[in-house]
């Protein structure tokens, strides 16, 4: 069974939909016994860090958490929930997250603009390079990582963000360009995380939660 956090800010259905249409048993839940009865756990999310990290902190899980991360149990983060597992958050102030992958998570357009790069005219007029991070960009990842198992090169992935990770080289197995390169996944032992949300990215992203799923 694949327990999926509910701590209040997840987009909970398209999720579980997409994992019980592979054929998985999940359960939504805000309760410890069924993260510790659980084969996997997905932190889901969607909104702002400070929010998300106080309505986690308000259900008691996080100790739960990291218990069973110690005991070996894969643990998936998605978008806003890859984020939390970071060790800090600059979004609109400085929040401490779960600390459990090395790094912070920063302004994807304020990088833009240091890198020169906050808005591109393209020859047909049309701006890019917008924030939020809204739409399908090429994925680049580490080969022999299990997550990727079922993909290729190069598949596209939906993104829905303003901030990502950062300073977290040591972690990081698969980025896209954004007119810098956005880190696109993380892993930390069996801790995982993508900004990307896999139950958008149509047959890349189950491929992705099948891949989890298998282990």
């Amino acid at each position: 069974m694949i327990a999926i956090i509910d701590y209040g800010v997840g987009n909970l259905f398209s999720l579980t939909a997409s994992l019980n249409y592979l054929g998985a048993e999940t359960k939504v839940t805000s309760d410890a016994a069924d993260l510790e009865a659980a084969d996997k756990i997905i932190l889901p999310g969607v909104g702002a860090f400070e929010d998300a990290i106080k309505k986690l902190e308000g259900t008691g899980l996080i100790d739960t958490i990291r218990e069973q991360i110690a005991a070996g149990k894969p643990m998936l983060g998605i978008c806003l929930g890859m984020q939390l597992l970071f060790e800090e958050s600059h979004e609109y102030g400085i929040y401490k997250g779960l600390g459990l992958v090395k790094g912070k998570v920063v302004s994807i357009d304020e990088d833009l603009k240091a890198a020169g790069r906050q808005i591109y005219v393209s020859p047909a007029g049309e701006e890019t390079l917008k924030v939020p991070h809204i739409g399908w960009n090429a994925l680049s990842f580490k080969e022999d990582e299990p997550l990727f198992k079922y993909i290729n090169q190069g598949d596209c992935v939906y993104y829905v963000h303003s901030f990502y990770g950062r300073d977290c080289s040591e972690s990081t197995i698969a980025t896209s360009e954004y007119g810098i390169t956005i880190t696109g996944a993380v892993r930390s032992g069996n801790v995982y995380g993508t900004q990307f949300h896999p139950e958008k990215s149509g047959q890349t992203g189950l491929n992705i939660l099948r891949a989890f799923i298998d282990m």
